[in-house]
């Protein structure tokens, strides 16, 4: 059983203390509810930016230098990430150095200096960055569902952006702007998850460097189904498959997500999944071939994915959307139910073996949904799901999925 202390520190910042048995490491992260669905238009690619910017110094580490050789000194990992979701900044060290750790996040993190010339030197790392997305096919594919599934609403446009945002649009007094504008305390989170032991009140006051800001304003609501085809043509041996479906679930319910979860899971979320087995093991498809399961904050997706050669790719396309409709016809069976919430739950509890998986759960439960961070509680939900529940996901989803595909072929083939 995980303990879990909370208290809201005076500048609206939560604060989570989740401690995890018999474990050496500790992760600290904070989280903000300044995602890529944050942005405005002329925005698109500036939350992901400013999270490459903030690492290159703060008040206390003021260079780039600075702040990894410090990691390096307390045998600290640093890293970040940003989604349509949030952007979070954490680090994972031994829990001797702990208020060193939470000294360096939060000074960089909270302070950062956002030097010009870093700022435009870094416009090409970046640039470098949406360049080789452009060029992995599997990550076209990803941008090009997202649009096929949410038009030119902020879900459906690029985290990373654009070359030309990077290189024409963005100014350090516009980035200086968002980051006022989008990351409020009251609108993110800090945990601490793993080993305690070191930890004492100067964590309240380290976390207490970040601005009181008010609450920005609502991200714009994810937009009613309009599905589409997005096909990028490349003369090619290989193709990548995306289909997308929006299940009519209420994402506000955490019942609902896990059943989600168990349904994907037996649809294509494991070796023994209904994907896997025909579409790779019988019928020799594709080489990659899964379904993932994610809940925005008002808005469910489903993704299908495969990576196989061109010349089974159509084949595998229709096969794959036989057998949703398949299992909304006739339902899963009892005994791939039980099987699918067993591996979702385990594959949950071995990932939580890592504070950092734990502190990441942690961030999007809380920014996301405004829910319990607990773990336990994440377990209990998947071991709860019964057949009905993942049975009525099945019904539910409709054969009019989004579909994105890059390999030699033409929308109409999708059609």
């Amino acid at each position: 059983m995980s303990t879990i202390d909370t208290e809201i520190l005076p500048n609206g910042l939560p604060l989570h203390r989740i401690a995890v048995a018999g474990t050496r490491a500790l992760t600290l992260l904070v989280a903000f509810d300044a995602g890529a669905r944050t942005e405005r238009p002329e925005e698109n690619g500036m939350a992901h930016f400013l999270e490459h910017l903030v690492f290159k110094g703060g008040e206390k580490y003021p260079t780039y230098r600075d702040v990894n050789e410090a990691a390096e000194r307390i045998g600290a990992v640093l890293n970040a990430y940003t989604s349509h979701d949030l952007v979070a900044f954490h680090i994972t060290c031994r829990a001797e150095v702990a208020p060193q750790a939470a000294d360096l996040l939060t000074d960089f993190v909270a302070r950062p200096a956002i030097d010009p010339v870093e700022l435009d030197r870094e416009r090409g790392v970046v640039v470098q960055e949406i360049a080789r997305s452009h060029d992995q096919p599997s990550m076209l594919a990803e941008n090009l569902i997202d649009e096929a599934l949410f038009g030119e609403h902020p879900l459906g446009r690029p985290v990373l952006g654009s070359a030309e945002h990077l290189r024409e649009t963005f100014t350090r007094e516009g980035i200086v702007a968002f980051r006022a504008r989008r990351w409020s305390p009251r609108r993110g989170a800090a945990f601490a998850v793993g080993n305690l032991s070191a930890l004492d009140g100067q964590l309240r006051e380290l976390f207490a460097r970040f601005p009181s800001i008010e609450e920005p304003e609502p991200f714009e609501p994810a937009p009613s189904r309009r599905p589409s085809v997005l096909v990028s043509e490349r003369d090619s041996n290989q193709s990548h498959l995306r289909i997308s479906y929006r299940p009519p679930i209420d994402v506000s319910d955490p019942t609902q997500r896990a059943a989600l979860t168990i349904y994907s899971t037996l649809l294509g979320g494991s070796m023994g999944s209904r994907l896997f087995d025909e579409i790779r093991e019988q019928r020799g498809l594709a080489y990659s071939v899964s379904s993932f399961p994610h809940a925005y904050a008002d808005a469910a997706v489903l993704q299908l994915s495969a990576g196989l050669e061109s010349g089974k790719c159509l084949e595998a396309y229709r096969r794959m959307r036989e057998i949703v409709v398949e299992l909304r016809e006739r339902g899963p069976t009892r005994a791939e139910v039980d099987r699918a919430r067993a591996y979702a739950a385990g594959a949950r509890a071995i990932a939580f073996e890592n504070s950092g998986a734990v502190a990441r759960y942690a961030a999007q439960q809380a920014v996301v949904y405004r829910e319990s961070v607990d773990p336990d509680r994440a377990l209990a939900l998947l071991d709860a799901v019964s057949f009905d529940d993942v049975a009525e996901v099945a019904r539910g989803i409709e054969d009019s999925p989004a579909v994105a595909c890059v390999g030699p072929h033409a929308a109409a083939d999708f059609q």
